[in-house]
């Protein structure tokens, strides 16, 4: 997700459609589409908003992906693997 964010990071048509796909992927989701739609970007109009959250994502995205690493190599490898 943080590299398909970066690919249409430049202003301008190319991040309202990945703006647009991101919505209708999202929007697909059984039972909690709309829902997940309406907390993240706000609706379903993508406008100047809708895009600042985008970036947003795009910027912190890669921290929570870094934060969770940390803590998978902390925590899950502590006493090693058993799995032969």
């Amino acid at each position: 997700a943080t590299a398909f964010m970066g690919y249409v990071l430049p202003w301008g048509q190319m991040s309202f459609w990945g703006a647009t796909v991101i919505t209708n992927l999202l929007s697909a989701i059984p039972y909690i589409g709309t829902d997940l739609v309406q907390w993240l970007w706000g609706g379903y109009s993508i406008d100047n908003p809708t895009l600042t959250r985008f970036f947003t994502l795009h910027f912190i995205l890669p921290f929570i992906i870094a934060t969770f690493t940390i803590l998978h190599l902390l925590f899950l490898h502590e006493t090693g693997s058993n799995n032969p």
